[in-house]
Parts: C-alpha cells; structure tokens; sequence
C-alpha cells in the first residue's frame, strides 16, 4: 500500500487539530487555544513544525509544563522535529481568550474576564458587577487582588457567601 505524504497545508491542519486538545495544566476544562496562547503554527521548510506561544503573564510557572504538553501531543502525533517558541511582545491580553474559552471559566465557577483589556475597573473598585459563577448574582466584593494563581483576583459573593476567583482583564 502506497501512502501519500501529507501537504504542507494539512500538516498544519493536523498540527492546529492535535493543539486543540493541549489543556491549560492550572485550568484543565480551558484549552491552549481557548487561552489564545498559541501565536502562530509554521512550518519550516527543514521540516521543523514551530510553534509560537505567549504566555498570559511573563512569569507565568505554567508556561513549562505547557510547552512539554504542546511537544508530547505533537510528536505523538508523529511530528518529529516540533520547536516552541515563547514570544513576549506584545503582550498576552484576556481579549485573546475565546469566547467558548470565557463560557467554561464561567461553568468551572471562576468569573472570566470583564470587558476589555482595556478596563481595568475590576481591579481598581471602579467597575461593573462581576457576576457570581455560583448563583448568577452581581452583589460581589473583591477580597484580594491575589487569587489561587497570579492571573486571578479572590472574589466573594454577598448573596451566596461563596468566594470565587476572577480571571484578571490584562
């Protein structure tokens, strides 16, 4: 039986195919993708697929595990030679994050982000109500602007009582 060797075009179709099912290792029901992490996908014409990802914060302890799980799925898909490639600039901003990305925030219990990159009320007492992931209510209060991970403020809901994380506009 003869094999035809994938084109260029369905090698990144097949790359952007595996990349779909890369989970964030803190935030398990969100994808790479959903997170609009992943910059670029190319194919280089030694072969070498890469892979350009910002990180949502440039401290970010979970940019590693990412890059190892980006690389496993990939070559378990049978791309032998796979490059990741942090790029900083510009910026991560939660205006990337898909909207499908935002409603599983919402289903896991953390509120995602709040408008814009731009409005950054949330974060500074002059914001609209975020909205509680557990009851739906907008009587909320900021605890802290430190939550479980450094891309999260601690929220607590005055109706249900129940604290919750806020995914940070950035």
């Amino acid at each position: 039986m003869n094999v035809q060797p994938l084109s260029p075009f369905e090698q990144l179709e097949a790359a952007n195919r595996c990349l779909e099912a890369v989970c964030d290792p803190e935030i398990p029901v969100l994808t790479i993708r959903d997170l609009g992490i992943i910059r670029d996908v190319l194919l280089r014409p030694d072969g070498c697929l890469e892979v350009l990802i910002t990180p949502t914060y440039s401290g970010c302890p979970a940019m590693n595990a990412i890059e190892i799980n980006i690389r496993a799925a990939l070559q378990e898909a049978g791309f032998e030679n796979v490059r990741v490639i942090t790029v900083l600039s510009p910026a991560w901003t939660t205006d990337w994050m898909s909207e499908e990305g935002k409603k599983k925030l919402q289903t896991y219990g953390i509120a995602p982000p709040a408008g814009s990159s731009a409005d950054k009320r949330a974060l500074l007492g002059e914001r609209r109500a975020l909205v509680c992931p557990h009851c739906g209510s907008d009587n909320t209060e900021m605890i802290s602007q430190f939550g479980s991970t450094a891309c999260k403020a601690l929220f607590r809901c005055m109706d249900c009582l129940e604290p919750f994380d806020y995914f940070k506009c950035h």
